[in-house]
């Protein structure tokens, strides 16, 4: 193989050089735990600290609403289950998310519906967008928590987070955003947006695996989700992991930096891209908004193609694409978000997601779309349905 073309920057990106270089010296030359009294230690300690002053300045946040996580799973789950047992003695136990969340949301829902709370799952329209009269419809007095994400892990779309959160404050219920896909992509506000808890993952923003941070509005009293000793103010125990908040801060940094020079770039590939598919390919379709959607994001589904033959062959040209979710990939049930925009079962089966990255460049988008053009033809003239489909339209 000659090259490889990574477009799958939602499941993961690489982390960035200067990243690494930031990190390096936390393995092996301040490798004192923070926690520690000696004067060694504290290097360390003052260097968390300074991370989690530039995190908060990203998000218009207070340093001490930052708490370090291992990644967007993890701040999830605490923000769902430790609202859940601080409120669902005394306010109530009615949950409100969306049919198309990530499935550390969708199934922390299920854990937690198990354990008696109800669950309601708003529709999105057949752009993904959440319908907010449904929204306003679902809340109830007893109604705790309002979680959806700010934008969606496999088809881009972005939710109207400042409408949600501020229908959420209006009703006097919590509001929190899965931001892990949205978070050093697009700019967020937290005050502007009315959020009171939010998740984010390192790695997704050319940071490490491993880290991420939940921030939580001063005020918002939910309890501790990992016990043991007193780290991150008594709210998370664990030996703080310093490299990788060291590096996911810097990535931070470099992101906002250059986000609208990054955001250009990507939108004019990304439209290029979307432009020559859906007039090249026929049966061809873009799932999710034309606009309203991440900059980097692309989501095709191609009538009469299995999306799995397609990942292969872009494979074997080179091109590493996903289906969707990183999280579902080894299931063979067709993606919920799909569904959940109205896609038949047939055409959800087909498709796949391509994420840019600032690397990407113009003759990656050309050879990939006409590889998917020579990909998508080569599986069609195999298909017994799209032969049958051709002979009907010829008739």
């Amino acid at each position: 193989m000659s090259k490889m073309i990574y477009l799958d920057n939602a499941a993961t990106t690489k982390t960035a050089p200067e990243v690494v270089e930031a990190m390096l010296p936390y393995f092996t030359e301040y490798y004192g735990n923070p926690s520690s009294l000696y004067g060694f230690a504290s290097h360390n300690k003052d260097a968390i600290s300074k991370a989690r002053r530039q995190i908060a300045d990203t998000i218009g946040a207070k340093d001490k609403e930052i708490y370090f996580t291992a990644g967007g799973s993890a701040s999830d789950n605490w923000a769902l289950k430790a609202t859940a047992e601080l409120l669902g003695e005394t306010k109530g136990k009615h949950i409100i998310t969306s049919r198309i969340e990530h499935h550390a949301i969708m199934h922390t829902c299920d854990y937690l519906a198990k354990k008696g709370f109800e669950i309601t799952y708003i529709d999105v329209d057949e752009n993904g967008v959440i319908k907010m009269d449904e929204l306003k419809a679902a809340i109830r007095p007893d109604t705790i928590l309002i979680s959806v994400m700010f934008a969606n892990n496999e088809i881009g779309t972005i939710q109207p987070i400042k409408q949600i959160g501020a229908l959420a404050h209006e009703n006097g219920i919590l509001f929190h955003t899965d931001a892990v896909q949205a978070y050093c992509h697009v700019p967020i506000n937290v005050d502007e947006y009315n959020i009171d808890m939010m998740s984010a993952s390192g790695h997704k923003f050319y940071g490490s695996k491993g880290i991420g941070f939940l921030y939580i509005r001063t005020g918002v009293k939910i309890r501790s989700f990992v016990h043991g000793g007193a780290q991150e103010r008594k709210r998370r125990a664990g030996t703080e992991n310093v490299p990788c908040i060291i590096g996911m801060a810097k990535a931070a940094e470099i992101a906002h930096a250059h986000m609208a020079e990054w955001n250009e770039k990507e939108i004019a590939m990304r439209d290029h891209m979307i432009d020559r598919v859906l007039a090249e390919i026929p049966y061809s379709r873009l799932n999710g908004g034309r606009t309203n959607r991440l900059p980097n994001n692309v989501n095709f589904s191609f009538q009469f193609v299995e999306g799995e033959s397609m990942l292969i062959m872009l494979d074997m040209k080179g091109i590493c694409a996903s289906s969707g979710s990183a999280c579902a990939s080894g299931s063979l049930d067709p993606s919920h978000v799909l569904l959940g925009i109205g896609l038949p079962h047939e055409i959800a089966h087909g498709s796949v997601r391509l994420t840019l990255s600032d690397e990407t460049t113009m003759d990656d988008i050309d050879y990939t779309v006409d590889a998917l053009k020579e990909i998508v033809a080569q599986l069609r003239s195999m298909s017994p349905l799209y032969e049958d489909f051709v002979k009907k339209q010829k008739k």
